[in-house]
């Protein structure tokens, strides 16, 4: 009885062990000091701002100084505030951010998980059409897009004409949800993309030229210049049976042969 009770002691302080021990497991990891950004993308650009959140998830936030380390060195050191905003002036931001806290009331600090930043270039918008005419009662589809590899976010802004610095409305277009808008007036459109608060903007896209076609326009200048070229060959026929002599019609247009006489114009 005795040996029973020995062993049952001995099962019962390993499993009240392995239980302190998954309770400090989960203690820590929920009070593990945590970094976040905002906006979460999965790159950005120069000129755009990010900003830092690092919570210690323990005690109040001013009992803490906090401190955000780049690629293992200090970045921002010993500030009272757990949110910190930075503009991505470079491409050299990108790196491996953490961030750790110090308690102010001794020597305690915890350290945060680890965010990857990427910058890149300045970006520009990409502008593309299904058609650069207008059919009659129709519409022209228009594509605004910027670099795939940072797609989030985006909203876009078209514009109309060069000298033109006010966005379209939907007075000026029909806008979809995917980065398109379909135009019936002609003109040079281009577009740029926006994000963020503040917001960020993209260089402008290159200029697309959207014409309007009418139906018939084509066809029926092609007939009017090919009547008065055969009624002008007819004058220079009749002007050079009639006095032998080689006659030039208006610059631009010439004759073809009269019988025997070839009559030609001057170019």
């Amino acid at each position: 009885m005795q040996i029973l009770f020995v062993l049952l002691f001995f099962y019962l302080s390993q499993y009240f062990h392995f239980c302190f021990r998954l309770l400090i497991v989960c203690l820590c990891w929920i009070l593990a000091a945590v970094l976040t950004i905002e906006p979460s993308w999965s790159s950005y650009f120069i000129g755009e701002f990010v900003t830092f959140k690092c919570d210690m998830n323990e005690g109040r936030d001013t009992d803490w100084y906090y401190t955000i380390n780049k690629d293992g060195r200090d970045f921002v050191r010993y500030s009272e505030y757990k949110v910190y905003t930075l503009e991505m002036r470079s491409t050299d931001h990108s790196g491996k951010y953490q961030c750790y806290g110090s308690s102010k009331g001794s020597h305690y600090t915890k350290n945060s998980n680890t965010v990857s930043v990427t910058v890149l270039g300045k970006s520009s918008a990409q502008i593309t059409s299904d058609m650069r005419d207008i059919p009659v009662g129709g519409s022209v589809t228009l594509t605004c897009s910027v670099n795939s590899s940072s797609s989030s976010g985006w909203k876009y802004y078209w514009y109309r004409d060069e000298k033109s610095s006010e966005a379209l409305t939907t007075q000026d277009a029909v806008f979809h949800s995917n980065g398109q808008i379909s135009v019936s007036q002609e003109g040079l459109y281009k577009c740029r993309g926006g994000r963020g608060n503040p917001v960020y903007y993209t260089e402008d896209s290159q200029s697309v030229r959207i014409d309007r076609r009418v139906n018939g326009v084509l066809g029926i200048s092609s007939k009017i210049w090919t009547r008065a070229s055969e009624l002008l060959e007819s004058l220079s026929c009749s002007m050079a049976a009639s006095d032998g002599e080689k006659h030039n019609v208006p610059v631009g247009f010439w004759s073809g042969d009269c019988g025997d006489q070839s009559v030609v114009s001057i170019p």
